[in-house]
């Protein structure tokens, strides 16, 4: 696959990851993945931060990859998160999805040891030249307290090192000086469910979704009326969805989504440490939203 191909477009899944007793629920992850299929997502995004992939084993981790790789069959793209602070880690975790033939992998930015732009760029660049799968980079300040300049990102793109960057910044500001210095045939992929139909009206490729796991057919609609330039049917869907949206994220992320699931008797509400389980008043008011939406019975 060209480097400059983008690896899907539309609605990928970052997956949870479930968990009962402690250990990965491997029945509820092959219930997860079909229904995601079924559903018509463009592709699976197992192990980033929906998927606790901080609190995972080396050994979770790749066992995880490989298995999402496994019952997916090569139906739609796999894309591994194997995102770390350390370069190292970053790279044989690529190398390892590569094994596994993952179509991708998701990069997210170092977090805690805050490096400059300079060393954002070589983290990438050094990833990459190790000979690992596509590479998105996934720019998210809010939890590894930095940004990555769209500058940088320009650089990244011009030498083939990233295909495209999932945009958790929140500024559509800058969304669209990446896509001014990258041009069209870079792919910008919304990391907010919310801002999905504004990144996508000015150049954006698609979303990796968290609300895909809970409506991942209703979600699809509304990004594939915006693919088509239906904006006021995707206007329509977006405002029905918003309140879901936004409750999804009354707590740190997965925290409400692991809820949303358990009510929908897809997986225990289970977590890792340090998260833990939603609140009462905040799983009522999530549970309001999931009833209107009709996942889940009154």
């Amino acid at each position: 696959m060209s480097r400059t191909t983008p690896l899907f477009t539309g609605v990928a899944t970052a997956l949870i990851t479930a968990f009962r007793d402690g250990e990965i629920d491997w029945q509820a992850m092959e219930q997860l993945i079909e229904s995601q299929i079924a559903s018509g997502v463009s592709a699976l995004v197992p192990c980033g931060s929906t998927g606790e992939s901080s609190t995972l084993t080396h050994g979770e981790h790749m066992n995880l990859v490989d298995f999402t790789i496994r019952k997916t069959r090569g139906r739609i793209p796999v894309i591994a998160g194997t995102g770390s602070n350390s370069t190292r880690e970053a790279t044989e975790l690529s190398l390892k999805a590569r094994v596994s033939r993952a179509d991708g992998v998701l990069l997210i930015s170092p977090y805690g040891n805050k490096p400059t732009q300079e060393g954002l760029f070589r983290h990438y660049q050094t990833v990459a030249k190790a000979g690992g799968p596509p590479i998105i980079a996934y720019n998210i300040p809010g939890r590894t307290g930095i940004s990555i300049d769209p500058i940088t990102i320009a650089r990244l793109a011009e030498g083939g090192w990233i295909v495209g960057v999932k945009d958790a910044t929140g500024s559509l500001d800058w969304t669209q000086e990446v896509i001014r210095r990258c041009g069209n045939e870079f792919a910008v992929f919304s990391g907010d469910d919310s801002l999905t139909l504004p990144i996508m009206a000015v150049g954006g490729r698609g979303v990796i979704s968290v609300i895909s796991n809970v409506v991942p057919t209703e979600f699809g609609k509304m990004v594939e009326a915006i693919t088509r330039g239906d904006y006021e049917q995707a206007r329509t869907l977006n405002y029905r969805l918003l309140p879901l949206m936004r409750a999804l994220f009354l707590e740190t992320n997965p925290i409400p989504v692991k809820a949303a699931l358990s009510m929908m008797r897809i997986c225990q509400d289970e977590l890792r440490l340090p998260l833990v389980s939603m609140t009462t008043s905040n799983r009522a008011k999530l549970r309001e939203e999931l009833e209107k939406v009709g996942v889940v019975k009154k």
